[in-house]
């Protein structure tokens, strides 16, 4: 099956690709969509995750798969959530990954709760009335400054206790078996037939 996925993001993707090797991943400039940029006016992961999935669908009248995630810091109250892509953003223009790693560790400076989530919910929309959603996490703390080059956004600034590494110091192959957008690739694969990741539990 060829599925569109709904992202301009490549980092996104190239980590999609491996967990649903048996099927294509398309981006919209694949078909000719060049300005896909639907407003992500939802309240929760699953709201906006759907607003792209049906969009594209719509556009490109096949089955799409979107994704929409981000981090949630307990002692910030859940922030920067839905707002991860957009946090810290200033008159439109938005950060960098390094700008908010280092704004949010600033946020968090002197204090002792430092737990957080990562939140991945993926819908896969066949067309109006039909789809299918998953929605997994992966829990870590903030650290005290960025470590590691690999994964992109957060991911040097989340350190995951039990591995005593952060997300950007782990391979990519231990990523997409823990990561919460691994976990749900895993399942929406396992609900389209496909073999799960070796090792994943």
């Amino acid at each position: 099956m060829k599925l569109l996925v709904a992202t301009n993001n490549l980092h996104k993707l190239e980590e999609l690709k491996p967990l649903f090797s048996e099927h294509e991943l398309l981006r919209p400039i694949d078909l000719g969509i060049h300005d896909f940029n639907p407003e992500e006016n939802g309240r929760t992961f699953f709201e906006n995750a759907f607003i792209k999935a049906e969009a594209l669908y719509h556009l490109a009248g096949r089955p799409v798969i979107a994704d929409d995630s981000g981090l949630c810091v307990e002692a910030l109250h859940g922030r920067p959530g839905i707002e991860s892509a957009r946090y810290g953003s200033d008159n439109g223009r938005l950060l960098s990954a390094a700008e908010k790693n280092s704004l949010l560790l600033s946020e968090l400076e002197n204090m002792k709760n430092r737990h957080c989530v990562f939140v991945c919910c993926l819908v896969l929309y066949y067309g109006p009335q039909r789809f299918l959603c998953v929605q997994e996490t992966l829990e870590g703390e903030i650290g005290m400054a960025p470590r590691g080059d690999r994964g992109f956004g957060y991911d040097p600034i989340v350190y995951l206790p039990r591995k005593a590494k952060t997300v950007a110091e782990l391979s990519q192959e231990e990523k997409n078996r823990i990561s919460h957008r691994g976990k749900a690739a895993q399942k929406m694969a396992a609900i389209l037939g496909i073999t799960p990741i070796e090792g994943t539990v």
